[in-house]
């Protein structure tokens, strides 16, 4: 588990909101909420994450870790783009942010953050190859390689989200998406008729798991990770579609890597904060100038 001597700040940026947490030694503390002003200029947005910035200043954090939705050149902190925030284009935010507060800032994609913060904090602290998935509104992953996050050119690694899948893609097949059009409803309302024991809310989680196992199956022939991480809402129906996942799991080529794996479904909470703070020691920040413990356990 990561611990640090000196406070780190993390942000997670999403297009409804921004969260942010100081770790302290090994906790997480201070956790606030803000609404994203999504629909105004980059410079007002700017503005806006400043402002949330400075409201803990007190702790005395020494560097911040930011996690944000879209494609990030990581070496020089550019959010290429955002979609749920129109203005949010070839943002500079790290030269901004490092330019008003004189701090080390690291930015990376939420999904990279997600499983980086379940290897430094969560579930997956005793594996060194991991892959992190977000199932919720839409599709995400993360990659740990020999224990480190690996982004590959603008994060755009682990993308599984986007690749071809049946007539659509997997974040059609492995999100909420799903749920909403095959069976016009979302995937929240089903788990609780699937609590109930209704045959047609079981029945589309049972084909949801389906697909998640092809998803898996993807992921395995391309990295063959020790360990899968399940995060996102839509892992709290996880009863409902182990099943049908693991039956299509069983299917792939190669048992002595599939019958290993382990799938793990996240506990930990505010996940992407963690892995925000993680960001500071995953790269340029000497660890002897902040006292910080790296690894995965």
């Amino acid at each position: 588990m990561l611990k640090t001597e000196k406070p780190i700040l993390g942000l997670d940026i999403g297009g409804t909101n921004i969260k942010a947490g100081v770790l302290i030694g090994s906790e997480l503390t201070d956790i606030r909420m803000i609404s994203t002003p999504s629909d105004e200029s980059q410079e007002a947005i700017l503005e806006t994450i400043a402002g949330f910035i400075e409201s803990f200043l007190h702790h005395g954090f020494f560097a911040i870790g930011i996690g944000i939705p879209g494609l990030i050149d990581t070496d020089n902190g550019i959010v290429l783009n955002l979609g749920n925030i129109p203005s949010f284009k070839k943002v500079l935010l790290k030269e901004f942010l490092e330019e008003r507060f004189c701090k080390p800032v690291f930015i990376n994609n939420d999904a990279n953050c997600f499983a980086l913060g379940e290897y430094k904090f969560g579930a997956a602290q005793v594996y060194q190859h991991v892959v992190g998935i977000t199932l919720g509104t839409g599709l995400g992953a993360g990659i740990i390689v020999n224990g480190h996050l690996y982004c590959g050119f603008n994060c755009a690694a682990g993308e599984w989200c986007s690749a071809p899948y049946l007539d659509k893609d997997f974040e059609f097949y492995c999100s909420g998406k799903f749920f909403h059009w095959k069976y016009q409803a979302k995937a929240k309302s089903l788990s609780k008729k699937a609590d109930q024991g209704d045959p047609i809310a079981l029945e589309a989680y049972a084909e949801y798991g389906h697909h998640l196992g092809e998803l898996i199956k993807n992921v395995l022939y391309t990295l063959a990770p020790q360990a899968i991480v399940l995060g996102g809402s839509i892992r709290k129906a996880y009863p409902f579609f182990k099943d049908s996942m693991e039956a299509t799991i069983a299917t792939f080529k190669y048992p002595s890597v599939s019958g290993n794996l382990k799938i793990l479904i996240s506990d930990l909470d505010e996940t992407a904060i963690h892995g925000a703070v993680a960001l500071v020691g995953e790269y340029a920040v000497p660890v002897e100038k902040i006292g910080i413990e790296v690894g995965g356990k």
